[in-house]
């Protein structure tokens, strides 16, 4: 379905030849009564609908088909959008349940079914054709306010004395951008505006169908209930002549009125019928009485030719309405539930795509939206790029010398710089400066002391302790030792953060020279939150994480074990899977925090909650997949369980593992 429009055509085409079995041959009559022929007319039938056998209408060849209703039936070709007829009976048509049409001429109410349910689609359709308008005058607005927020905000720059130089430029810019932005919005009203007029069309088209298929349906309706109402007709034309013609035989063969209602009171099988018999002789045996038997011989002919003009009227309505009944629920009943069916297929399958199309506008404006704001294009600069383009600094200085050129020299008004001595002027202090600058220029170089240029943040592991010849970095010892001896009651050690200040201070004075500070100082020692801060920083900032970017994914997988015994082994095995360096380092980092954790009394903070503070410093963030996703936040709980684990069977994974523990 292409995007420039939903062009539906209904199915409610009908032919000149005989439906075939798998066409529209549907019935709605239980297989209980064979179908009436001429021969069986003799038997009075009920008018009720028929219950002929399930077949369709090319199996019956017999059948008379009225040709009112050939002529009014549906339409046999539909018209597509560049107005060419089409026969639908050609057109394949893939989605149709044959299933569903069945069922549907099986029940009673079918045809309202289906016309309320368009009904319904019509509504949904309006209600989406409603949000399409709304939301096009929404954008509109968008855009066009754009457009005249950018034209007045550049006169007005033009007019005002702003900044000029590459300010200006990125201004102008930025307005572009705008401009582009509400361009497309624009567009996008456009288009949905288009789709909910398309959508209105489908409406008119379907209510159009919808309308003169009803009443095409009413029409049937109407008329098989015509005949059938003939039918009833004739059949009591027929029975009161029968009784009439029942009384003069009676009389002619000279039975009196008495032995008549002898018989109505007899026992037997048949005493319904006779019954009926004997009333209608003791009501009508006493008209008779008295009359000569040529008078009885011609109302007997009389009678008998009426009864017989009366049986071939009513086999002839037997026979019409039963065809009548024949050619509605077998022929066109199934086209009428066929085109109404179609009919709701179609609106649903209109909205639907309507629907579908808005979601790609949408997303297609959206990420348009980002792709000038952002583009992909690195030739193609950005909002960002275009705002990061302005230079201040050079802005100032083409500035200041346009300024000095138009007001200083001769034009400047304020005191003089410059005059000779002997007029009271003196050197400037910029100018005496230079000179001292000058004449102490070559001791400068030893006036300060010189950095170790040993730096600790950022630093390989392994590089750190090659280059410091130590079996664990020497600021994770320092800083350790210096909160095990000031921090241990100290609440929420670890969990409550220094002082951004002082944390900088601090991080600056052991990069540049580790050995140079004293954190017994009071400085450090009165807040030992500081401390805790630079090492959980100085644990964040190494290259590969303490843990290893290698083995993230296996202490991973080794703390999603339930079973507390092999989730203790599986990470106790990744533990020794780590690189010296790391292994080394994690060992009196976990001992530490043991140590932490058993003063949990006055520092309240349990081996969980140091496993939830140092789950994601000793890990850190996954590295990309190879899809590009890093599932951070998804980790974290399983980074925390292994800290955890291992905190808790501490002793078990690097205590008890030394050999000559005991000695």
């Amino acid at each position: 379905m292409s995007e420039e429009g939903y062009t539906p055509f209904w199915d409610n085409a009908d032919s000149d030849h005989q439906p075939s079995n798998h066409g529209h041959g549907f019935h709605r009559m239980p297989p209980s009564q064979p179908y009436y022929s001429r021969e069986s007319l003799d038997v009075p039938l009920t008018p009720t609908k028929s219950i002929s056998p399930p077949r369709s209408s090319a199996e019956s060849p017999t059948r008379t088909t009225n040709p009112r209703w050939r002529d009014s039936a549906l339409p046999v070709t539909a018209v597509v959008s560049n107005g060419s007829a089409v026969d639908t009976d050609a057109i394949p048509d893939s989605n149709f349940d044959e299933n569903v049409l069945r069922a549907l001429c099986d029940l009673d109410c079918g045809v309202p079914l289906l016309l309320d349910r368009i009904k319904q689609c019509m509504t949904s359709c309006k209600e989406v054709s409603t949000f399409f308008k709304k939301r096009a005058a929404l954008e509109e607005e968008y855009g066009r306010n754009m457009h005249k927020l950018m034209k007045t905000t550049s006169e007005a720059y033009t007019v005002n004395d702003g900044k000029a130089g590459s300010f200006v430029a990125a201004w102008r810019s930025s307005l572009k951008l705008h401009e582009t932005v509400a361009d497309a919005r624009i567009a996008y009203a456009k288009n949905l505006n288009e789709m909910s007029n398309e959508l209105l069309d489908i409406i008119s088209k379907t209510e159009q169908t919808r309308k003169s298929t009803k009443d095409l349906a009413g029409r049937y309706e109407r008329a098989l209930q015509e005949a059938e109402s003939a039918t009833e007709k004739s059949k009591n034309r027929v029975e009161i002549t029968g009784e009439e013609l029942e009384r003069v035989l009676l009389q002619k063969e000279g039975e009196s009125t008495r032995d008549a209602a002898v018989q109505v009171r007899s026992p037997g099988g048949m005493g319904g019928g006779k019954r009926a018999i004997g009333k209608a002789v003791a009501k009508g045996g006493l008209l008779l009485k008295g009359k000569n038997p040529q008078n009885i011989q011609r109302q007997e002919d009389d009678i008998r030719a009426r009864m017989s003009a009366a049986s071939d009227a009513y086999r002839k309505n037997v026979t019409d309405t039963q065809a009548i009944r024949q050619e509605y629920f077998n022929f066109q009943l199934p086209r009428i539930l066929r085109s109404l069916q179609q009919c709701a297929n179609d609106i649903d399958l209109g909205t639907q795509y309507h629907l579908i199309r808005y979601a790609f506008l949408y997303e297609r404006s959206v990420l348009n939206d980002g792709n000038t704001l952002a583009p992909t294009n690195e030739e193609t600069p950005g909002l960002k790029a275009i705002i990061e383009s302005i230079d201040n600094r050079s802005d100032f200085k083409t500035y200041m010398q346009h300024y000095a050129f138009a007001h200083g020299g001769m034009n400047s008004r304020g005191p003089k710089r410059e005059g000779p001595r002997e007029d009271g002027y003196l050197p400037t202090l910029s100018a005496m400066a230079a000179t001292h600058h000058s004449a102490s220029s070559p001791n400068t170089s030893h006036s300060h002391a010189p950095d170790k240029g040993r730096p600790t943040f950022g630093v390989d592991l392994a590089e750190q302790m090659i280059r410091d010849d130590a079996d664990v970095p020497p600021i994770v010892v320092k800083c350790c030792e210096a909160i095990e001896k000031y921090g241990l009651k100290y609440q929420g050690v670890y969990r409550i953060g220094g002082t951004l200040v002082k944390v900088k201070e601090l991080h600056e004075k052991l990069d540049r020279d580790l050995d140079a500070v004293n954190l017994d100082a009071e400085e450090w020692s009165s807040d030992i939150s500081v401390v805790t801060s630079v090492l959980k920083q100085w644990l964040r900032e190494l290259p590969n994480p303490l843990m290893t970017h290698e083995l993230h994914e296996a202490f991973l997988d080794a703390a999603r074990n339930d079973n507390e015994r092999l989730r203790h082994i599986r990470l106790h095995e990744r533990i020794n899977e780590l690189p010296d360096p790391n292994y080394a380092t994690v060992k009196f980092l976990m001992g530490h925090l043991h140590t932490i954790a058993e003063h949990e009394a006055d520092n309240a903070m349990s081996v969980q909650n140091l496993a939830i503070v140092f789950g994601p410093t000793l890990f850190k963030q996954a590295q990309a997949g190879p899809n590009g996703q890093i599932n951070g936040m998804a980790d974290a709980p399983y980074q925390n369980k292994a800290v955890e684990t291992i905190l808790e069977h501490y002793r078990d994974i690097f205590v008890d593992e030394e050999p000559g523990q005991e000695q």
